[in-house]
């Protein structure tokens, strides 16, 4: 089969998934006679929405012979083998799909032409839903939580929601691909179907634009509809002017143009105040008070200096300092930092409920002295305590919950609004943190800063990756403790254990308890 033959049938196989004619679709995919294992992924998501499970899991069979990489096939077939109570199949497809992730986090098929992201935690979530239905549902929490912890989008509400039905003993519904997302062809080498005439053909161009002496043969190109808008030569008036502000329609003939817009002007005449303009391929009247002059050659030839697409900010342009020298010799072994540790630990083997200490029930309304704890480590935790626990006594219950040394937990907690680790009070403790029965806390194995003064603290605006050993690497949204300011770039600070040097730009300080930082970037930093 040609491959021209091949595209053009895929394309108009996902055009008509597009419309929801999943009849249309199959008809299209059926009379391709030498699949990929893109086109059987959409054959298999096709059978899917119209509920053929049988012929969506034979599709995704054919699809991994052809590809048998490829992770978000092994993803996909695990959630119809669940719907079609294939238990242990479904199974072992979350394990190949976990084991073709190779570690990473996620997995972009944008460039494979499937707009979707495939997610671990994901992969973790439908392995759960496998052990849910065979009734092994300490496993699953123990892998839901596991899956608490790694990256993800929409990770938080989902996870949290599974959790809840576990707790009730309620199985949850596997993630599939959303209806309609499927590989699709490049849009280049679609476009490459169609015959183009690459030479043009000569057209005579006659301006009606007046004081406008151009005429002559050029090749025929995509112009704006409405209006033609010519080049200005050098050397000529420029007819070009700026809107000084934004200027909304009011009649019949009037043109609606933003502030700072470029306008052709194509006649000077006034009437009553307005003329005559193009703009966007549109011709219509606007007030000449706001229009101003602009020199079109300066305006192309401007262009931004030290600019990042990203928005990270560039680092500074002098060397870094060494580390400032501390009167505290630090520690041989150093924990690990909480960055660099947390993909890397496993969770714990975690105990029947019978055999834990605390339990991890919400309080009811008559044991109002207590309070549901919940500890955010390498992975998250809960416990029951009373209200009253001293500090001491909370780290030594945290600590052991954890198996870490008592004494090298520092417990923060989150104030409203702000997005800062603060300690916790050793003298208030829990009674000024708990709403409603239950607290949340975060902790961190950190070797005390003896004889070490902290100023203030700082949240980190982006990743910041090590570029020395004398540097601090930190990630987005952690709270860093600002030790000394070695100069005007650069910090001395300390997280996760790890004290090192790290530039001022990357970081923000909140202004008594109230942050800076836009809602969007709290709202995302929340866990």
């Amino acid at each position: 089969m040609l491959y021209t033959d091949l595209l053009r049938l895929w394309d108009e196989a996902v055009r008509a998934v597009d419309a929801r004619d999943w009849q249309g679709a199959l008809s299209k995919l059926n009379q391709i006679t030498d699949h990929t294992s893109r086109t059987l992924f959409v054959a298999s998501s096709v059978h899917l929405a119209l509920g053929q499970l049988e012929l969506s899991i034979r599709a995704l069979d054919q699809a991994l012979a052809k590809d048998e990489r490829l992770a978000v096939g092994f993803f996909q077939r695990a959630g119809v083998q669940m719907m079609a109570n294939r238990l242990e199949e479904a199974l072992s497809d979350c394990i190949w799909a976990q084991k073709h992730m190779r570690e990473n986090p996620i997995i972009d098929y944008r460039q494979l032409g499937l707009r979707y992201k495939l997610y671990s935690w994901q992969v973790l979530y439908n392995a759960a839903a496998v052990h849910c239905r065979m009734g092994h549902w300490e496993k699953a929490q123990e892998i839901l939580l596991a899956a608490s912890q790694e990256k993800g989008g929409g990770r938080s509400s989902q996870v949290d929601q599974a959790l809840q039905s576990i707790s009730r003993r309620e199985v949850f519904a596997p993630l599939v691909l959303p209806e309609g997302e499927v590989f699709r062809p490049r849009k280049q080498d679609v476009e490459q179907l169609q015959q183009r005439d690459f030479l043009g053909k000569a057209k005579v161009i006659t301006s009606m634009i007046p004081n406008d002496d151009f005429g002559g043969f050029e090749p025929l190109r995509m112009q704006k509809p409405g209006y033609y808008e010519p080049k200005m030569e050098g050397g000529t008036d420029s007819r070009y002017m700026r809107v000084k502000s934004m200027y909304m329609a009011k009649g019949a003939g009037e043109l609606t143009v933003p502030a700072g817009a470029l306008v052709f002007v194509f006649l000077e005449e006034d009437r009553d105040g307005l003329t005559t303009v193009i703009y966007d391929g549109k011709k219509g009247l606007v007030p000449k008070f706001l229009l101003e002059p602009v020199d079109m050659k300066k305006t192309k030839t401007k262009k931004k200096k030290n600019s990042v697409p990203s928005g990270i900010p560039l680092p500074p342009e002098r060397q870094p300092p060494a580390r400032p020298t501390s009167l505290v010799t630090p520690p041989q072994d150093l924990p690990p930092s909480y960055a660099s540790t947390t993909a890397a630990t496993p969770p714990p083997q975690y105990l029947s409920p019978a055999a834990s200490e605390e339990s991890i029930s919400s309080p009811s309304s008559e044991e109002s002295n207590t309070v549901v704890v919940k500890v955010h480590f390498r992975y998250t935790v809960a416990l029951n305590v009373p209200l009253e626990t001293p500090y001491k006594e909370l780290q030594g219950r945290i600590g052991k919950k954890l198996g870490q040394p008592a004494h090298l937990l520092r417990l923060r907690h989150r104030q409203h609004s702000s997005v800062a680790l603060k300690p916790l009070d050793e003298v208030e403790c829990l009674r000024s943190l708990a709403e409603a029965g239950r607290a949340t806390l975060w902790c961190q194995t950190e070797d005390p800063l003896e004889n070490r003064t902290i100023l203030y603290q700082m949240v980190a605006l982006y990743d910041y990756p090590a570029q020395g050993p004398e540097d601090l690497e930190f990630s987005e949204g952690d709270t860093i403790d600002i030790l000394s300011e070695v100069n005007e770039e650069w910090l001395e600070g300390h997280t996760g254990g790890n004290i090192g040097i790290f530039p001022r730009c990357f970081a923000y300080k909140e202004s008594d308890g109230s942050s800076d930082k836009p809602q969007e970037l709290l709202e995302a930093s929340a866990l």
